[in-house]
């Protein structure tokens, strides 16, 4: 920017003086022009008792036009200065005898007088030479004018000066104006870069700061929110790992112990070792595959379609009639349509009857419904177990967490993380209350779809009993 502004005032500046300059020039020539007609005026209004004398008629020239300020004018006869008027501020033209004999060669060539330009000690002389008739002689002498270019083009000279020095000045306060305003603006981007080289995969913590309300600020919002999704990731990748490399020591620290300990004689003993192996690595198995399912479940590849709310009731209804030990009733179900995959939704209602099945006593009901209201779309399952304390309902949705923290009903511990994460990949969120007489009741709050209107009330359905005795 400041060479670009450097190269525009120095064209500027040079543009400038030049025309000024031709001006001034212009305004020489023609007050030398002028001056052929008055010395023709002169000669022939000269007294008339300066007879044909041409010394004495061009003295009186000389003496009648005046030279001008910066000016100065001689009168050459054969060769001879025989009069001037003027000083310049070089000396005397009178004086510089080149000068003369330049003016009279010239004049011996003849033509029409036209301005003229020559260098003497005296400086730049802009002049012109007049030839002057006396009488039957017409090139008795000459009469010559000649401008100090110098200081006729001294006030042009000193502008330029001026304009150069203010220049300097311009440029001086841009670079440091340019250097403070360019190093604000440039402070973001040098913090965004310290920023960057200080974060880590073991911290992420440093965010950047977002004052402000331009394009640099904005950026940097962007970028902090950016972190806090990424830290999260990490966070739950961290706590993943941790999680599941504590999972699969025990069923790993199982299967060797009992290997280790395992008498290769007794069929038996390798029988039952063999077994139990299985079983460990049936298990590990399963974790891994819930850990699939909720790695996908939360990256949202899952499709989205406009879902029929009671039919999804009734399937889900259909689906937990199978599952023995307790009585199944549907109580409630909703009208409309619920936006999300249908797959999904269904999978963490039955993960919420599955729960429900493994923690209440055997041949307690267990009872699930849907309802729609202005608030959004609640899918929920009720049972009459023991029921989970305040205190520890923040856990049950953690990964490889338990209310209790008992792990005799099987389970890799992720069903409800699982059914948490569906949740919020739809936009809504999980919770757990009191059922009325004891219990728990799960509850998947979803929203509604966009440009809905209208909310049907639920459909009763307490006299539809789904059972199945538990098998012996």
């Amino acid at each position: 920017m400041l060479a670009v502004a450097c190269v525009g005032l120095a064209v500027v500046g040079s543009v400038t003086f030049l025309v000024q300059r031709e001006w001034v020039l212009a305004e020489i020539d023609d007050r030398l022009t002028s001056q052929v007609d008055r010395v023709q005026t002169a000669v022939e209004t000269a007294t008339p008792d300066a007879g044909p004398d041409a010394r004495a008629t061009l003295t009186t020239v000389v003496e009648q036009l005046v030279p001008g300020r910066n000016e100065a004018s001689i009168a050459v006869v054969d060769g001879d200065v025989v009069a001037s008027e003027g000083v310049l501020e070089g000396g005397e033209l009178a004086d510089d005898g080149a000068f003369v004999d330049r003016v009279v060669a010239e004049a011996a060539q003849g033509g029409a007088p036209v301005p003229q330009t020559a260098s003497s000690g005296e400086g730049a002389l802009r002049y012109i030479a007049i030839p002057v008739g006396i009488g039957d002689d017409p090139d008795a002498g000459l009469y010559v004018l000649a401008v100090d270019l110098d200081a006729e083009l001294a006030p042009v000279l000193a502008a330029l000066i001026a304009y150069a020095i203010a220049t300097v000045l311009i440029v001086t306060a841009m670079g440091l104006v340019g250097w403070f305003v360019a190093g604000r603006m440039l402070l973001p981007i040098r913090n965004l870069r310290a920023t960057a080289n200080s974060i880590t995969l073991t911290d992420l913590s440093p965010r950047l700061p977002a004052g402000g309300n331009d394009e640099i600020a904005d950026l940097s919002r962007t970028l902090n929110s950016m972190l806090d999704r990424l830290e999260g990731s990490v966070d739950v990748q961290r706590q993943l790992l941790d999680d599941v490399r504590h999972e699969l020591k025990t069923p790993i620290t199982i299967i060797r112990g009992h290997l280790e300990l395992m008498d290769p004689r007794d069929v038996a003993d390798v029988t039952g070792a063999r077994e139990l192996g299985i079983a460990e690595l049936d298990r590990m198995t399963r974790l891994v595959e819930d850990i699939d399912l909720l790695a996908t479940v939360e990256g949202g590849s899952f499709a989205t379609e406009r879902i029929d709310l009671a039919a999804l009731t009734a399937r889900v209804g259909e689906l937990v009639a199978v599952i023995p030990g307790h009585t199944w009733r549907v109580e409630s179900i909703g009208q409309g349509r619920v936006l999300g995959d249908q797959d999904r939704l269904l999978q963490a209602w039955l993960q919420l009857a599955d729960n429900a099945a493994k923690y209440t006593p055997e041949g307690s009901p267990v009872e699930l419904g849907s309802e729609r209201d202005a608030t959004g779309i609640r899918l929920w399952v009720r049972d009459h177990g023991s029921g989970i304390p305040p205190a520890l309902r923040h856990r049950i949705f953690r990964r490889f967490d338990r209310a209790h923290g008992k792990r005799s009903v099987g389970g890799s511990g992720l069903g409800l993380a699982i059914v948490d994460a569906i949740a919020k990949a739809h936009g809504g969120h999980c919770l757990v209350s009191d059922s009325p007489g004891g219990g728990a009741t799960f509850t998947i709050h979803l929203p509604l779809p966009v440009a809905t209107t209208e909310f049907p009330a639920p459909v009763r359905a307490g006299d539809v009993v789904l059972q199945r005795e538990a098998a012996g």
